[in-house]
């Protein structure tokens, strides 16, 4: 029998490791998260529309990123879980910080919004299958994350 505080909590931490895995390049520990196959729909922050893959792919993408910037830090906080048998929801609020030194404007771009997740039990516990950023604001410069690809590169 399931343990509903139990699922709430690992849960939780499950979304914890994702802002610790980017933040700390840990790509293991990132990719440990997912499903093999996930839709990621970041749609409210690039305009372009979320896509089914496979979650390597995923990383990768994530690497040219974040390996280019020099820090980050992803805040997330109020979280709502709805569990129904094995499939579970998860919304929760996103502020997220990007860092790289340069000359061309602002060393920073920051975001906040929420996450709104799907996730489902596994036998190695709960995995996302789903994620939906929905971005209500930003500053700083933006062209940072680009910037960060191209170093990348």
């Amino acid at each position: 029998m399931n343990e509903p505080g139990k699922d709430y909590i690992e849960i939780i931490e499950t979304k914890y490791r994702y802002a610790y895995g980017l933040d700390n390049k840990d790509w293991d520990l990132y990719r440990s998260i997912f499903l093999d196959e996930i839709t990621m729909d970041f749609s409210s922050y690039s305009g372009v529309p979320g896509t089914t893959q496979s979650a390597d792919e995923w990383i990768a993408s994530c690497k040219m990123l974040f390996e280019g910037l020099d820090a980050t830090q992803h805040q997330m906080s109020n979280p709502l879980v709805e569990i129904k048998g094995d499939e579970a929801r998860l919304r929760m609020y996103i502020q997220a910080e990007h860092f790289l030194l340069t000359s061309m404007g602002s060393d920073s771009y920051a975001l906040g919004g929420y996450y709104d997740d799907q996730l489902v039990r596994t036998e190695d516990g709960w995995k996302i299958a789903a994620v939906t950023i929905n971005v209500n604001w930003n500053r700083g410069n933006r062209h940072i994350m680009q910037l960060a690809i191209e170093k990348k590169r």
